[in-house]
């Protein structure tokens, strides 16, 4: 299978890319690692933004330049084809010194079987007898 990537938009800026390689299917639930692009620390960057804009941060440390956000609205992750992966709430989380992850969360169905096939296949096939 061919890895896909998703652009992630922020204020309809492009600010990287993700794979959405992990999931919570039965929830519609995807999340994956963020490669950002042009941003030298991804804590200093989604802080200053959550504090401009109003958006919660559920956790701050900076000593660690760690950081978990709330849902971000104006956050988009949009497929190939040009289409938003919309669900009831978009978040950040991660650290400087090791990774970022974009969190889509509640993703409806049928939408979420048609992009995510083998996030649901895998988690049907982990009950299937051996």
């Amino acid at each position: 299978m061919t890895t896909k990537r998703y652009d992630i938009f922020l204020d309809d800026k492009v600010i990287g890319t993700t794979e959405l390689e992990k999931a919570d299917a039965p929830m519609g639930v995807v999340f994956g690692n963020i490669k950002l692009y042009d941003i030298s620390s991804g804590y200093e960057f989604f802080k200053s933004y959550c504090m401009t804009n109003g958006i919660e941060i559920i956790n701050d440390y900076p000593e660690d330049k760690l950081i978990a956000t709330s849902d971000i609205p104006t956050l988009k992750i949009i497929t190939s084809d040009g289409v938003e992966i919309k669900g009831q709430g978009t978040s950040i989380d991660g650290m400087d010194s090791d990774v970022f992850e974009v969190t889509i969360l509640g993703v409806p169905y049928p939408f979420y079987e048609e992009e995510f096939p083998h996030h649901v296949k895998a988690y049907e096939d982990q009950f299937k007898d051996n």
